[in-house]
């Protein structure tokens, strides 16, 4: 029988990540399975816990939003530490990406009984980030600057608190000019984002990338372009079902390393961390951390 120790943000998803870990720990105990519960007080100090059980041979459980999974994910990326989610966050978007049952008992049953299964990860390196691992995607520009507002949204939750930070981001954005690298080969651009994609998700269930897959050892690379604010508004309803593929101000390529760099000091963001500005640069790691979905 697994052993699991759970590592739960308790500020996620407006302190209902020990509530969602509560019904899903009930049904692991009750099926003989041996949980250990640690509350982090910081993402470095959930890495640390989720390295030790690791270490001891343990299936760890990221409890929260898609910031502790990433976290926890980079931290335990290249060691072959099973890893398994809890969602209880703003987007849980990588939770998403996987097809994770939103139902406890489900849940439960697949982190009991799933075959572990690996994933790709993301290395982000920059200036601020010297080197770090994240799992759902590198997105720079307008999105960024968008999730950093959803971040710190005190009324709104969930997608509400991104289609707000999404208004109130394009309303004072003006176009940046891009130099995005791709596997070696330069692309110019000037527009709104560029979005190195591992999942399809981003911004509470936005389908910024349909062609991305978890498991593929490439990442999908979003541009879209400037255009007019309405067509931009537009486009971002799209991004519900992926329909904005099909604009022309839309152009995806596909790579193992990109290096993103603009003509100002455009924010950047990770699985839903944002505190840093380009230049920066994506690469994959193919199959590097084992998960149950």
């Amino acid at each position: 029988m697994r052993q699991f120790t759970a590592v739960v943000n308790p500020t996620a998803g407006g302190s209902t990540a020990a509530a969602a870990l509560l019904r899903v720990a009930h049904e692991l105990r009750a099926a003989g399975a041996g949980l250990d519960t640690e509350y982090s007080r910081s993402l470095a100090h959930a890495q640390d816990i989720a390295r030790r059980a690791g270490e001891a041979g343990r299936v760890v459980l990221a409890v929260g939003g898609d910031g502790i999974a990433g976290g926890i994910g980079g931290a335990l990326s290249g060691t072959g530490t099973v890893l398994g989610l809890v969602p209880a966050g703003r987007g849980n978007d990588f939770a998403r990406a996987l097809g994770l049952p939103a139902e406890p008992e489900a849940l439960a049953r697949l982190l009991l009984e799933g075959e572990p299964r690996e994933v790709d990860t993301i290395e982000v390196e920059s200036a601020v980030h010297h080197r770090t691992v994240v799992l759902g995607s590198v997105y720079a520009g307008v999105d960024a600057l968008a999730n950093r507002h959803a971040n710190h949204s005190r009324l709104l939750r969930g997608s509400a608190s991104y289609y707000a930070g999404g208004l109130r981001a394009v309303a004072g954005w003006r176009a940046a000019n891009y130099r995005v690298t791709v596997d070696g080969k330069e692309h110019t651009h000037r527009g709104y984002t560029v979005v190195a994609a591992n999942s399809p998700y981003y911004g509470s269930g936005r389908m910024i990338a349909p062609g991305a897959r978890v498991d593929d050892g490439l990442l999908d690379v979003v541009l879209i372009e400037d255009a007019p604010r309405r067509l931009f508004f537009a486009l971002m309803s799209e991004l519900a079902t992926g329909d904005h593929v099909a604009r022309p101000q839309v152009r995806i390529l596909r790579g193992r390393e990109i290096r993103i760099e603009a003509d100002r000091p455009v924010p950047y963001g990770a699985d839903g961390e944002v505190d840093a500005v380009l230049p920066v640069t994506a690469r994959v790691l193919p199959g590097a951390l084992t998960m149950l979905y």
